[in-house]
């Protein structure tokens, strides 16, 4: 029984292991704060507000932590499978700009994990930043948002990964950069608070298995398949 509970206790509490350092950081300074209000509390005679904000101070802290959780995902990744850069819902499966190059969107709510993966083994050919607004992840117009394209390629293969920016926290971090050896399902950078993750495909090399409307994670599902 002994075991039974730990068990289950580490399937709800895992995640806090794996809190990434900015999330560790950023809690520990809400949480005080929140013990900082707790103090006042008692020390104003229980003037109620005080004790309201506290919790809420408390469910703060507890949230930026949960989202900034980094799951252990080791998944191994055949040479012709394309794997999944973000955990989220998809969005859209369709050509753009060019008739040549397919773009799976995928929409990432401040619940999901916001870690992004690379698509496939390859070299970072380039990254590219580009300042823009901040519409709505979910929005259609999210693809004029600020955002930063991180070009992956294998000979002639490319599927490149595109961090878009939300309305809210507005803030990218790439943690790879121009030559860089990749592997699919490596992790390459965070988006905060809310975005959408786009993948850029040779619309004549892939086949695509993933679904509008599907919910996927980084590192973990497919989304197609690179033709032979």
């Amino acid at each position: 029984m002994l075991e039974d509970i730990k068990r289950t206790f580490g399937e709800v509490f895992g995640w806090v292991k794996t809190i990434l350092p900015l999330g560790r950081k950023t809690s520990k300074i809400i949480f005080l704060l929140s013990l900082i209000l707790l103090v006042a509390y008692f020390y104003y005679c229980c003037f109620t507000p005080l004790l309201i904000l506290f919790f809420i101070y408390v469910l703060l802290a507890i949230f930026v932590a949960f989202f900034f959780r980094d799951p252990l995902r080791n998944t191994k990744f055949a040479s012709n499978e394309i794997a999944c850069p973000a955990d989220g819902k998809i969005l859209s499966i369709k050509t753009e700009d060019d008739p040549n190059v397919l773009v799976i969107r995928i929409f990432l709510s401040v619940f999901n994990v916001h870690i992004q993966r690379a698509t496939m083994d390859g070299e970072v050919e380039d990254t590219l930043y580009t300042k823009g607004s901040f519409a709505f992840a979910n929005n259609p117009d999210a693809n004029k948002n600020e955002r930063n394209l991180i070009r992956i390629k294998n000979g002639g293969k490319f599927a490149h990964v595109e961090q878009i920016t939300g309305a809210i926290a507005r803030r990218i971090e790439c943690w790879v950069k121009k030559g860089e050896k990749v592997k699919a399902g490596q992790k390459i950078g965070v988006i905060y608070f809310g975005s959408q993750v786009a993948v850029y495909l040779p619309k004549d090399k892939v086949i695509i298995t993933a679904k509008e409307g599907q919910s996927v994670q980084g590192a973990l599902s497919v989304l197609g398949l690179w033709k032979d």
